[in-house]
């Protein structure tokens, strides 16, 4: 007997899921499964793990130290997001993780963190990855992007891929009109600065390079995080799978 909760439990696995799928469940997922959120044998969740879709699993057996799962059936198919990478310096702790949850929300299938000339935070792949997957695992996600090391921008534009556009978002534009109907198709990546801008010589690179394409994010200079959300949505609404 399984007992569906009204709302269930969604939690991310790095285990293969098809019908009948047993999958093991670490310390830290027995302990909120259990311990936190009281579940039971019998009890029935949802899995995700970026790769198959959403499944329905049933508690097999488990206490806070462990625990077994097995997949009873597919809710939803995997759905990917646009081919789009956001490109970030980190900022404040609090903030950059305001980042990468609504980069998650918003369907950035990569984020890309950066240094700039005038980045002065630090950051920790692995605590923005776990980020990542409690973010899509909270909003509905199927899809948790990766997140890259921290790298230079310089060097990261030193590799840029030649096919892949770049939406920049020059502080310097404020209040030049916004028009993204001529935008190709295609990859793509939105790039926000720090909390300082960029510096003269970054942008004046980027300006120069062919796959960039400068916008303002209208009449006020907003902070690093707002901009982030906002260059999002725009290229959602314009290119992405919100048309």
């Amino acid at each position: 007997m399984y007992r569906f909760m009204v709302s269930k439990v969604r939690l991310y696995v790095d285990h293969p899921l098809s019908e009948g799928q047993t999958l093991p469940l670490d310390r830290a997922q027995a302990n909120y499964l259990f311990a936190v959120m009281r579940l039971e044998p019998g009890d029935v969740v949802c899995l995700i793990n970026g790769r198959d879709g959403e499944w329905d699993a049933c508690v097999e057996a488990g206490n806070k130290r462990g625990g077994l799962m097995r997949c009873l059936s597919q809710t939803a198919a995997m759905r990917h997001p646009p081919d789009l990478w956001l490109v970030f310096a980190p900022i404040k702790k609090a903030r950059t993780d305001f980042i990468v949850e609504k980069a998650v929300e918003l369907g950035a299938a990569r984020l890309v963190p950066v240094q700039t000339a005038f980045t002065n935070e630090r950051m920790r792949k692995d605590k923005l990855q776990a980020h990542a997957i409690e973010a899509a695992e909270q909003c509905g996600g199927l899809y948790v992007p990766p997140v890259d090391d921290l790298q230079k921008l310089d060097v990261l534009l030193d590799h840029w891929p030649a096919d892949r556009h770049i939406l920049f978002c020059d502080e310097g534009l404020t209040g030049a009109p916004l028009d993204l109907s001529a935008l190709p198709v295609g990859p793509w990546a939105v790039l926000i600065g720090p909390e300082g801008g960029f510096s003269p010589a970054e942008r004046a690179r980027l300006h120069a390079m062919p796959q960039a394409h400068a916008i303002s994010l209208g009449p006020r200079i907003l902070r690093a995080d707002t901009a982030a959300v906002a260059a999002l949505t725009l290229w959602q609404a314009s290119l992405g799978d919100w048309r």
